[in-house]
């Protein structure tokens, strides 16, 4: 049986990357018990709005352009009930399990800085779901970033209330037969309870973080790709110098230029073309790695900054002022940060594939190769070797380079024109998740191509961190000799990109880890 992680007790305004990347493995999650006060005291306000004679948005009053309706306090529930099945209009496939739980955890960290004013149960529900491991069924589609994530935040909380359909243990099941079996009864709303839960920007954002986590892993690895490319290829590792990154600068150039010297010495590859190289320079694909992984690690790190801050957000509206007992409508469920956060991700994806694939192709090049065999077989006409992996890499560039387009500047308006300017967050986060799974397979490709080129250069030897890497690939896959069925080479090798089995397998040999955090 898997052991369950540890419960992660969240502190809302300081939770981190780290604790969302334990969510997304399964941890559950419950609000620091200091911040109860805070949350008893804003809901005690808004219990008064409800009771009071002046209109308050969404606690007396429709929503959206119906905010001028006036609600009887004895309407109060049923509109709240009414808010979210009406919202529950998500379309498409469903949302992964793990980014559900994410989004879940989300809406306890916001709903518990205490500004929301929803009652301790709303928070306590969404606790025993993520405990008992009941999880929503979300669509993934619906969502245009502007007052909040509506309908993926409708479908999560009509869970809550016993409407729609959830997952536990693998099985879909109704609502209520989940709660139930879980010990759980549906919540019933209160005053400004729906509203709080399905405006904000946690499904957008747990997509984003997910989205994230990963790039930055597939950043740490192509930077060990690209050094076995470098080796395959006998390439130059003076422009990986330190002094030439510290004269321009950048925290991310400086860090990958060091990643790769480290992973680089020892080389007897290196040594064995230090003096009779005709070769000037190498192509860029090789020689400006630090540029390029370097600024997709600065873009990394950016979006990390955007989304910790946003993940710790107030983001529904209005808003309680619990210093001064107002209730405040505001803008922050645009989630134009996320956005712009998530085309940043779409932007390193794209680039490192980018690369990449350029790397692959200057290695599968008889005139770009420095002495391989086409296509890296040792027999090449009889047979392609890694001619089509090259296409099949080529391919998935492609389809990265166009979902790279920027999602942020694509507003529709919607709701008869109140939210006239959208972000568009949810798509630009979601996408995140295909154009990684497309570089994975891109990295593996190139793991199976730089680690084909380093043993035709035998007896040169590469460096013992490459060493181990390959000795961590040749236990799923030999090396090329004649060929063979493809397909599963590409996905033994996308399995250990996934993994991260790369730069561990590096880790293991180096005396420091030369790996920059993702701050």
């Amino acid at each position: 049986m898997t052991e369950q992680p540890a419960l992660i007790t969240v502190s809302p305004g300081r939770v981190g990357l780290e604790e969302f990347a334990r969510v997304i493995a399964g941890a559950p999650v419950v609000l620091d018990p200091s911040f109860w006060p805070r949350v008893d005291e804003a809901a005690s306000i808004v219990a008064s709005a409800a009771r009071g004679a002046d209109p308050v948005y969404g606690i007396n009053t429709g929503f959206g352009k119906l905010a001028s309706k006036r609600i009887a306090p004895d309407q109060t529930a049923l509109l709240q009930r009414n808010l979210i099945v009406s919202h529950c209009c998500g379309v498409g496939a469903l949302t992964p399990e793990p980014i559900v739980r994410l989004m879940m955890a989300l809406k306890i960290i916001s709903l518990g800085r205490g500004a929301s004013g929803v009652r301790r149960d709303v928070i306590e529900q969404l606790q025993a779901m993520l405990a008992a491991g009941i999880c929503p069924l979300v669509p993934q589609q619906g969502s245009v970033g502007a007052s909040g994530d509506l309908a993926p935040l409708a479908h999560m909380t009509a869970v809550m209330i016993g409407e729609g359909q959830a997952l536990v243990g693998g099985a879909s099941m109704p609502a209520r037969d989940a709660l139930a079996a879980s010990g759980l009864a549906p919540l019933t709303l209160g005053p400004k309870e729906g509203l709080a839960l399905i405006n904000g920007t946690q499904f957008s954002t747990a997509y984003a973080i997910a989205g994230l986590l990963r790039a930055h892993n597939l950043a740490i690895t192509a930077l060990v790709t690209g050094a076995l490319s470098v080796d395959a290829a006998m390439a130059s590792t003076a422009p990986f110098r330190p002094e030439i990154q510290e004269l321009r600068g950048l925290a991310g150039q400086v860090a990958a230029g060091k990643a790769l010297m480290a992973l680089l010495d020892g080389s007897d590859i290196r040594q064995s073309h230090l003096e009779g190289d005709e070769r000037v320079q190498d192509p860029y694909c090789l020689r400006c790695q630090p540029q390029v992984a370097g600024a997709a690690l600065d873009l990394l790190a950016q979006a990390a900054r955007t989304l910790a801050i946003e993940a710790n957000a107030v983001t529904d509206n209005p808003l309680v002022m619990v210093a001064t007992g107002e209730i405040i409508s505001g803008g922050n469920f645009h989630a134009e940060p996320v956005a712009f956060a998530s085309d940043q991700i779409a932007l390193a994806l794209s680039e490192i594939g980018a690369i990449s694939e350029r790397r692959i192709a200057t290695l599968v090049d008889p005139a770009l190769n420095f002495g391989l065999p086409p296509f890296l077989t040792p027999e090449p006409g009889i047979n392609s070797g890694f001619m089509i992996a090259e296409v099949t890499a080529a391919a998935l560039y492609a389809e990265n380079k166009q979902r790279a387009a920027p999602c942020s500047i694509d507003s529709t308006p919607t709701s008869a024109n109140q939210e006239d300017h959208v972000s568009m967050a949810a798509h630009a986060a979601r996408r995140l998740s295909d154009m990684a799974d497309n570089l994975v397979t891109i990295l593996g490709i190139e793991l199976l191509v730089a680690a084909q080129g380093i043993q035709l250069r035998l007896p040169h030897l590469t460096s013992p961190a490459l060493a181990a890497v390959i000795a961590a690939l040749r236990e799923h896959v030999s090396a090329l000799g004649g060929d063979r069925y493809m397909a599963d080479d590409i996905a033994r090798a996308s399995a250990l990109v996934e993994a991260g089995r790369l730069p561990a397998a590096a880790r293991a040999v180096l005396a420091q880890d030369p790996f920059p955090l993702l701050a």
